[in-house]
């Protein structure tokens, strides 16, 4: 496994030499000759330099987030600070108005900012233009006006926009630093601090260690010398377990083929996270150093919700993926044979309710592996019903559903698994036959996140191990040292069978491969894709949505990836379904993934002509809360 090496340059850029003054990246100028020893009764202010923030990168040491260099121009005010109030505001306009003609920028400082400054901060630069141009940093090196000084700082920058935004989140400029005056110990300008995301919980380990700057004045006011008695030390870096070639894959083929969904690739034998993407998103550069109103308006006014991270903090109804462990409960509990039949007939009976099938016609006597493919929801409501709901309990909350996964990432969705005390404390009763029928085929109260699902199937997939989902490797030093690591912890057991392990792989393989399958989209040359096909309806009654599911693993007999695609349908659309919208992004993605120029001439020689999947309508559900932001 590599990890980074970071670009010293993005950390410690070339001083920038203009009209014989040394600036670096305080934006002080130096003294040729300090008079610091000879100053016995001078005051002297100690500020702090912030630090560069550290890198975040994926698993290969591919930045996700890092620093680029800017340049402020800045005002130096003459000391002593003894000045009238006109006689600042004149000076600093005096000095704008050369700058603005020499650069060609309008500059726009308030008298009351000058003022603030000169007042409070007057000891050190004030800037007049951020973020200078290439061509504007050349005209001032040939033409630096007297009483000026480029600054050198450091704003973070998101190389690849919008990929895993959601996942590495974004920083913002702390509140001006100027509305009090200065005291030992302040920083000399605001420093970033992470706002969501990784930047957010590795705040800390991200900002590093503050130089020292000491200015040391004469009794007389006036400045004798100033120095860096101490320089900053860059933040630590965090290698995370995203696999960026995954990741943009994933992101691609939801923007290219959905209005709103997520897919999540995790590594099965690990619980390494190689991918969690959310669509649409956002690009974090638009926060830094902050956002302006116009565009967080058009991002929280998007009905697309683009600052949702739908992959994890986002739960919605399962529909029939929940059947894959459901089957699994019944099977190693021993309470179903995997060669037991039921009858599969167009309606059931429970009480005095019926429940349907979503095929119109009886499907006759199925085992496990055949109901499991058809996705038949009357074998599943008998099957639920003979086991009863705690087996269906104990297994969904063993395979880590209705809890967070513990990823570091604020409010991740818990999801919900209905047991008696949810249904006591929500519903005022016991847990019913139609509530066992319902959570047969994944409706009811239900709710899973897209994360969840792909945790609790690369469970399914390596037979019984619960790992721990992990988004950060490590925490390292500039030079690699290793701070901080997080290996692979398993949080549970389940004791499988091999034969429950195989027959759930044969069925899982006969969705996408089988005549009578669901998932034949989602097949992938030279590959047994492992999956289970899902949908289900949520919202409220007038803007029903439907939630379009495919999850599984691959290879089956080996699996490398286990993974999950979800597709928000829109309102009203009842054409949406998991196989003929969520299986194919899969297909597509992995197509990519283990065959890249096939895939990019658009996957002719993949598509599976042979067969022709059923066209799947699970199941007839009432109507969910609509499934953003179940953080709480």
């Amino acid at each position: 496994m590599k990890f980074c090496k970071c670009a010293l340059f993005l950390l410690f850029p070339a001083i920038l030499m203009a009209r014989d003054t040394m600036i670096d990246n305080t934006g002080i100028v130096e003294n040729p000759k300090p008079t610091w020893e000879t100053q016995k009764k001078a005051r002297t202010f100690s500020l702090l330099i912030p630090a560069p923030r550290g890198q975040i990168t994926d698993r290969n040491g591919l930045p996700l987030a890092q620093n680029r260099v800017s340049y402020n121009l800045a005002i130096i005010f003459p000391t002593p600070l003894d000045w009238a109030d006109e006689k600042i505001v004149s000076f600093a306009r005096r000095q704008i108005a050369i700058s603005s003609s020499l650069i060609n920028r309008d500059m726009k400082v308030p008298d009351a900012t000058i003022l603030n400054h000169y007042k409070n901060r007057g000891v050190l630069p004030m800037d007049i233009a951020e973020d200078l141009l290439p061509r504007e940093i050349t005209n001032l090196q040939k033409n630096m006006p007297p009483d000026q000084v480029l600054r050198q700082t450091y704003v973070r920058f998101y190389p690849s926009g919008l990929l895993a935004a959601h996942i590495i989140g974004y920083t913002g400029q702390q509140a001006p630093l100027s509305a009090r005056p200065i005291e030992n110990n302040d920083l000399i300008f605001p420093e970033s601090e992470g706002r969501e995301g990784l930047e957010q919980i590795f705040d800390k380990e991200l900002r590093g260690q503050p130089g020292l700057l000491q200015i040391t004045f004469g009794q007389d006011g006036k400045k004798a010398s100033e120095r860096i008695a101490r320089q900053p030390v860059p933040g630590y870096n965090v290698i995370t377990t995203l696999d960026v070639n995954v990741q943009e894959i994933c992101e691609k083929t939801l923007a290219k083929n959905a209005k709103r969904g997520a897919m999540v690739v995790m590594d099965p034998n690990s619980g390494e996270i190689l991918a969690m993407a959310s669509y649409p998103a956002f690009n974090p550069n638009d926060f830094v150093p902050t956002i302006k109103q116009s565009v967080f308006s058009a991002y929280s006014n998007d009905p697309a919700d683009p600052l949702v991270p739908r992959a994890f903090r986002s739960a919605y109804p399962p529909g029939s993926t929940f059947k894959t462990f459901v089957g699994l409960a019944a099977l190693n509990s021993g309470l179903i044979k995997t060669d037991e039949v039921f009858f599969c007939p167009k309606e059931f009976a429970v009480g005095n309710h019926v429940f349907k099938n979503w095929k119109k016609v009886d499907a006759g006597r199925l085992n496990f592996k055949e109901a499991l493919t058809q996705s038949c929801n009357t074998w599943f409501y008998q099957a639920g019903l003979k086991i009863g709901p705690d087996p269906i309990i104990q297994y969904a909350t063993q395979l880590g559903l209705g809890r967070r996964t513990g990823i570091p990432l604020r409010s991740e969705a818990a999801g919900n698994i209905p047991n008696d005390d949810y249904m006591q404390r929500v519903h005022k009763r016991t847990i019913k036959g139609g509530d066992v029928a319902n959570m047969s085929i994944g409706q009811g109260d239900i709710l899973i996140s897209p994360l969840q699902m792909t945790q609790a199937m690369a469970v399914v997939a390596n037979g019984g191990v619960v790992h721990q989902a992990r988004l950060v490797l490590q925490v390292q030093t500039i030079d690699n040292k290793v701070i901080a690591a997080y290996p692979d912890r398993i949080r549970e057991e389940i004791p499988v069978s091999p034969i429950v392990r195989d027959e759930m792989r044969r069925a899982l393989v006969a969705v996408t491969s089988d005549g009578q399958g669901t998932a034949h989209s989602a097949k992938v040359k030279g590959i047994d894709v492992a999956g289970k096909t899902g949908t289900a309806q949520w919202g409220p009654t007038d803007r029903q949505r439907i939630a379009a599911w495919f999850t599984g693993f691959m290879p089956a007999a080996e699996p490398r990836y286990a993974f999950t695609a979800l597709y928000e349908g829109e309102p009203n659309d009842q054409s949406v379904h998991g196989g003929s919208h969520a299986a194919p992004l899969i297909g597509k993605a992995f197509r990519e993934i283990y065959h890249p120029k096939k895939a990019a001439s658009k996957e002719a020689a993949t598509s599976p002509v042979a067969t022709t999947p059923i066209p799947e309508d699970e199941s007839n559900p009432a109507p969910e809360p609509v499934p953003v932001d179940q953080s709480n």
